[in-house]
């Protein structure tokens, strides 16, 4: 009998991350060749109206693990409600978002319904066996690890962010099943009371499809303020390279590179960026790239798709004005 494959739909405050969706995407890709349905697994409290948006990317089924002590992310809790998502559903596969609760849940799931599990992952088949069969890039980018698993056990996958594209609305009603879900003894060691968000609203450079970074260039915190407005015209993050990181222009957080974050935006904006190979390894999977520097044999050069020479404190405001007119 053919099994399903179930999409852990990955929500914050009610928002669903644009990486789980496209972790959709990926397994409507595979459902073609197993035959199964497509399904999806919400844990939160207060789900209806994300349900409900799940329900227009096509989902045959939603399981919702339901309560409101699962209103703030915990490890602990979260893991087992999951757990409890994928015994009900019996899915063949499993996929989820590589993001940063992709990475801390992927493993303690896998724990639990003693399944297979390859994380960060950009490409999936299915072999003849009917097997998942996924590669994941190592070394930062400048390999690739092929992943067999074994079709006897349910496979647990993570999904790269930006790797595929948002799913296109459907029409249909997805079937709503409850999955029930209760408080243990355990809990209260772990419980999360607080969220702190150190970044405001800022996007996180890992989950971005846009991407602005700066360099030590910028000689000063105030001065990534025209990175800033860039990035918010292109609705993207901003990033800095290490150098940037350690003068204290920017938080260690939005640092790019062997050192920091791993980051494939669909663009990448470098300015004022030399492209050390420290850097180049975190954002080389990018699919565009575009670099602003004023020395025409910067390293960062020789990947770089659109290359501008010239000085970036000119360069990058001009571009925000340009980018303003094009989408008023």
């Amino acid at each position: 009998m053919t099994k399903d494959i179930l999409v852990f739909v990955e929500q914050r405050d009610g928002h669903i991350l644009p990486a789980a969706l496209q972790a959709i995407t990926a397994a409507k890709e595979l459902t073609a060749t197993t035959g199964g349905r497509l399904t999806a697994a919400l844990v939160g409290s207060n789900l209806s109206g994300i349900a409900d948006a799940v329900a227009k990317t096509g989902v045959a089924a939603i399981y919702l693990v339901e309560s409101d002590a699962l209103g703030k992310y915990n490890a602990v809790t979260y893991a087992r409600a999951l757990a409890s998502a994928v015994k009900q559903a019996d899915p063949q596969i499993v996929l989820m978002a590589a993001t940063s609760m992709g990475r801390d849940l992927s493993p303690r799931v896998a724990i639990r319904v003693n399944a297979g599990l390859a994380t960060d992952c950009t490409e999936f088949t299915i072999d003849d066996s009917g097997a998942l069969r996924v590669k994941r890039p190592i070394f930062n980018g400048k390999a690739f690890n092929t992943v067999h698993f074994n079709p006897a056990k349910v496979q647990i996958a993570s999904v790269r962010p930006n790797t595929f594209g948002a799913p296109a609305d459907a029409e249909g009603a997805a079937e709503r099943i409850s999955v029930a879900f209760a408080a243990e003894p355990g809990d209260a060691r772990s419980v999360t009371k607080e969220i702190a968000r150190t970044g405001g609203d800022e996007k996180d450079v890992t989950e971005a499809s846009i991407v602005v970074s700066g360099g030590r260039s910028l000689k000063s915190s105030e001065n990534f303020k025209i990175l800033y407005d860039l990035a918010h015209a292109l609705d993207g993050a901003v990033g800095a390279s290490r150098a940037a990181c350690d003068a204290g222009y920017q938080p260690h957080s939005r640092q790019v590179g062997l050192t920091g974050k791993t980051v494939t935006p669909n663009l990448y904006v470098a300015c004022g960026i030399s492209g050390a190979i420290q850097h180049l390894a975190g954002m080389r999977g990018s699919r565009r790239i575009v670099a602003i520097n004023t020395d025409p044999e910067a390293p960062i050069f020789k990947i770089a798709d659109y290359a501008v020479v010239g000085d970036l404190f000119k360069v990058v405001p001009a571009m925000t004005e340009e980018v303003k007119k094009a989408r008023a």
